[in-house]
């Protein structure tokens, strides 16, 4: 099989790709009211990478949260905030991931989680996920010191066990994730869980677009299959 869209090593992104953000608004509106708007840790996380001034993502979660309760006027006690942070360990999964994995699994991929989020807490969000035991392993961005979309980041999938010779994949449910990744020549998927939302209109596109993650072993293997007609 060609290289390129053989058994590889795919890199799953953890937050709005294997578990769902969005089951945070609740927990946000208890705590600050109905006006409460989404905390916006993944902005913070691209000031201090280009500022590099890095702390753990952890770190920017608390500080958006506590930007969020000033804003509105309802700061939290640290009883408060502490509830909160371990909301965030407790991210329900997609419908479609446990089935997902087990398909991609069972096809012969290492499947690793690639995540902004600090090891200990990509481990419990995966483990209260129920999802933990189909990835080998969770490279985060925290062995580095900055935060995707930096090459640095993506660079960790070549440390993998067995990488070598193995094609390296990025799978995604955020557009700018997958556009790292393609600028550092590393192939990548858009799980487009969102069919409103629009693929940044940049030079990089994805290899391939999925709805769900159980569409992405069989795009794999038509993407070998073209591979192969080609040559």
């Amino acid at each position: 099989m060609t290289q390129g869209c053989a058994l590889g090593v795919i890199g799953l992104d953890v937050y709005g790709t294997l578990v769902d953000p969005a089951a945070m608004a609740l927990e946000l509106r208890k705590a600050f009211g109905t006006q409460a708007q989404a905390a916006a840790q993944l902005e913070y996380t691209f000031r201090r990478a280009l500022m590099r001034k890095y702390v753990d993502f952890d770190s920017c979660t608390l500080q958006a949260l506590r930007y969020v309760g000033a804003s509105l006027g309802a700061s939290l006690d640290e009883a408060g905030e502490r509830a909160l942070l371990e909301s965030y360990l407790h991210l329900p999964p997609f419908p479609d991931v446990r089935t997902g994995l087990a398909k991609l699994a069972r096809a012969g991929h290492k499947l690793v989680a690639l995540t902004n989020g600090t090891e200990r807490s990509a481990h419990a969000v995966l483990q209260n996920a129920g999802i933990s035991e189909y990835l080998e392993s969770i490279l985060s961005a925290d062995r580095i010191g900055t935060f995707k979309p930096d090459p640095g980041v993506y660079a960790l999938l070549n440390n993998v066990a067995g990488a070598a010779g193995r094609p390296r994949w990025l799978v995604s449910g955020n557009p700018f994730d997958v556009i790292g990744a393609k600028a550092v020549g590393v192939k990548a998927a858009w799980l487009r869980r969102d069919a409103q939302r629009i693929f940044d209109p940049w030079e990089f596109s994805a290899d391939l677009v999925i709805r769900t993650l159980e569409e992405l072993c069989d795009g794999l293997e038509s993407c070998a299959m073209g591979l192969m007609r080609r040559e």
